[in-house]
């Protein structure tokens, strides 16, 4: 006979134990969804959606609706451009020339279906330069560098409160009434900014007039205030383009076409100044009716 050897009792399995061994293959699973596949030096994007109730990564960018975005950017760096080498009216019209990418891109991007945390933070960031630091550069070389630091204050708050205006909305896109904005919209706020500039230049006005650096000065901090105020400016978001109107409205818009060609710079920045005198002047009236 043949020694067998003792058959070993079969052993229980602790379940902290079989928890404990799973925690770090799920902790390295969710790393692996996180992190790149690759090693070394990479130019990758890589963004988490949702699909199909799971969180899946997506690699690379939409291209469409960031060219636009890319066409307001440097639109606003090109106004600094042409601000630091004295073509205030190339740099005001660059300026508005930004905000009609700027209005397009999201519109693009809600058109094709190519929304992305990418494109909306890459456009945050467009809209923080071209609607802040080049209103900002564009009005302190025109006029306010001639009130000394008076001047670059209030260039420097002026940027400031575009950075804060657009991290506000950002933080309160979710919960904000769509019908109005709160504060100052930083492209009208830029507009202002930059139609002043553009008049000027266009009726020949020295910006480093003690008068009219002081004005610049004024309504420059107006429009800085205006963006970090809590005040209700109308979105226009309610307006349908998709329905039909009475002929006549056609007839209204070539008609505002032809007026703003006429005289760009005195009629756009008369628009947008009036946009921006509203909220304020409507929430004076509210509290009488």
């Amino acid at each position: 006979m043949t020694d067998k050897d003792p058959i070993q009792p079969e052993s229980k399995k602790d379940p902290a134990s079989v928890v404990n061994l799973r925690e770090p293959r799920e902790k390295e699973d969710a790393r692996e969804e996180v992190d790149p596949d690759e090693e070394g030096v990479t130019f990758e994007v890589v963004e988490g959606e949702i699909e199909g109730g799971k969180k899946v990564r997506r690699r690379g960018v939409y291209l469409l609706p960031n060219l636009f975005t890319t066409g307001a950017l440097f639109s606003g760096f090109y106004a600094i451009v042409a601000a630091m080498n004295g073509l205030f009216e190339t740099a005001a019209i660059a300026i508005f020339i930004s905000m009609i990418f700027d209005g397009l891109d999201g519109r693009v991007a809600r058109m094709t279906n190519t929304q992305s945390e990418f494109g909306a933070q890459y456009d945050s960031l467009s809209d923080c330069i071209s609607f802040g630091i080049a209103p900002a550069l564009v009005a302190y070389a025109w006029s306010l560098s001639s009130l000394g630091k008076v001047g670059w204050m209030v260039a420097f708050v002026y940027a400031a409160c575009a950075a804060l205006r657009l991290a506000r909305f950002n933080v309160q896109i979710d919960v904000a009434d769509k019908r109005y904005f709160t504060g100052l919209p930083s492209p009208s706020a830029a507009a202002v900014v930059a139609g002043m500039v553009w008049l000027g230049t266009s009726l020949e006005i020295e910006g480093g007039g003690g008068a009219v650096a002081t004005m610049a000065a004024v309504i420059t901090a107006f429009a800085a205030v205006m963006m970090v105020s809590n005040v209700r400016y109308n979105s226009f978001k309610e307006l349908d383009f998709k329905g039909r109107v009475p002929f006549f409205v056609i007839l209204v818009v070539v008609l505002a076409i032809a007026v703003i060609f006429s005289y760009p710079a005195g009629v756009l920045w008369g628009i947008f100044l009036i946009y921006a005198l509203s909220g304020p002047l409507t929430s004076f009236r509210k509290p009488q009716s």
